[in-house]
């Protein structure tokens, strides 16, 4: 009797490949016909036939077979199954759902049917039709993978509190020590992890589920969904190159490329995958718009675009970008209206931080910027403002630390050693100074640096007599 193998190609971490033994219940109905009529015979038969027909990936010729198999045994649950398996891989969900249905009302307790239809109903959309299928059938089967991991992606798409995301990490943490835990175990697990913001643990989940599957879609799209995370767009694209060979034609494939593209600032290149998609999923068209709105450079048209749709977070945050240098002190207004359109939205009170720096307003920025460093350490945009005005402020110590953040996280940001060497220079850490000095003058650009590479040439003959004369330490 060989193996019941079959696979759902699924969105986001549910892709689930399957290969579970259902031999005993197959072998027991085979008994159990054997005194009976030849149709129960003949349907075992068949699906046996189908499940060979299915590994080979014919999945409408598997159909088939099913089909005839459950015409002479209409109640035959493992027929249903696999029937909806197939249904699902083709697309057509409402009838995989169906077939699911059928099959746990065929088998009340079946685990493994449960799972599969609350997997369904969440990609139908139908979350509150799938939670208690889940729990249902993670009650009769604390280890029933696809089960816990559908019921992960439930609780992200329901945009759980802080503190059920964490008992689920728990208990993902605690289903990965088992032995061979499949790829979208722990796919969950850096779900879950990138979700509550532990990025670092994120991406040592997904190495463990690339180690378990190297082609597991799942583990790819949060693989790349992490590098997003980390501002890394380059790193990002490695696994969307990937996932085209795996997946190519999913709309998760595109968005992740479009999301690339887009981070790469390839934004034409990126709208024309989003284009390209022919079922729009609402994070496809919330990406669309955001790109239309970065594509437009003229702010009266991003304005006239505003009047159409007054307190649009994107459009907000778009103006107080396009008048942070023109116009500061509009700037301001447009930032502090896109923070209260979208106040979970980090990046317009980062905007609006810019544009206070940017309108000379340093104590207030200092005060909101302070702030959000506390919430996001490492967001350079952040700590590059932070440095600019606590520099203007002249609190010259703090300044260094923000300075000396920004190089170690980008060495090639050469402009800081030339702040970070005035910083030194003006609280007498004359050695300092110098080496940073020469840092900037070996890296700066001679045409586009000329001002400040002028300055410093007019300062170092007299800081070279400062070291010679030993004054200035190092702190």
């Amino acid at each position: 009797m060989p193996l019941l193998k079959s696979s759902i190609l699924r969105s986001g971490f549910r892709k689930i490949a399957i290969a579970l033994c259902l031999g005993l219940s197959v072998f027991g109905l085979a008994a159990d016909v054997r005194a009976q009529d030849d149709p129960a015979a003949e349907a075992v038969a068949l699906f046996n036939e189908a499940q060979d027909v299915h590994a080979k990936g014919d999945l409408t010729a598997a159909l088939a077979i099913y089909e005839k198999a459950l015409k002479l045994v209409p109640e035959f649950p493992e027929a249903e199954y696999q029937k909806g398996h197939a249904l699902l891989s083709l697309g057509r969900l409402d009838e995989a759902e169906t077939a699911f249905r059928r099959a746990v009302e065929l088998r009340e307790d079946w685990s493994l049917g449960l799972a599969a239809l609350g997997s369904v109903l969440i990609t139908r959309g139908k979350t509150a039709d799938a939670e208690p299928v889940l729990l249902k059938a993670l009650e009769i089967d604390a280890l029933n993978f696809p089960a816990f991991v559908s019921l992960v992606e439930l609780r992200l798409v329901a945009n759980a509190d802080a503190a059920t995301l964490r008992q689920m990490l728990a208990t993902a943490t605690t289903l990965t020590t088992k032995a061979n835990p499949p790829a979208t175990l722990w796919t969950a697990r850096a779900s879950l992890e990138r979700a509550l913001g532990e990025n670092a643990a994120a991406q040592l989940s997904i190495k463990k589920a690339l180690e378990a599957d190297p082609r597991s879609v799942a583990a790819l799209s949060e693989a790349a969904h992490v590098a997003l995370e980390n501002n890394d767009p380059n790193r990002a694209s490695v696994f969307v190159n990937r996932l085209e060979s795996a997946d190519p034609t999913s709309t998760n494939t595109k968005l992740l490329k479009a999301r690339v593209l887009a981070g790469t600032g390839k934004l034409a290149e990126a709208s024309a995958v989003l284009s390209s998609i022919a079922t729009p999923t609402p994070a496809v068209t919330k990406l669309r718009e955001a790109l239309m709105v970065e594509m437009t450079t003229d702010p009266a048209e991003v304005e006239k675009q505003l009047a159409e749709t007054p307190g649009s977070g994107p459009l907000l945050g778009k103006l107080c970008g396009l008048y942070r240098r023109k116009d500061p002190f509009r700037a301001l207004d447009y930032c502090r209206r896109a923070s209260e359109a979208e106040p979970n939205n980090i990046d317009h009170a980062i905007g609006f931080g810019a544009a206070l720096v940017q309108a000379k307003r340093y104590e207030d920025a200092v005060m909101l910027l302070t702030k959000l460093s506390g919430l996001d350490a490492n967001n350079s945009t952040i700590r590059a403002n932070l440095a600019t005005a606590l520099f203007q402020l002249r609190r010259y110590e703090e300044a260094k630390k923000e300075f000396r953040w920004l190089l170690d996280d980008q060495p090639n940001l050469y402009t800081g050693y030339y702040f970070l060497a005035i910083v030194h220079d003006r609280l007498e850490e004359y050695p300092d100074a110098m080496a940073n000095y020469q840092e900037f003058l070996k890296r700066a650009d001679a045409v586009k640096d000329r001002e400040e590479i002028d300055r410093v040439n007019l300062r170092l003959p007299a800081l070279r007599k400062q070291l010679d004369s030993k004054k200035g330490s190092r702190k």
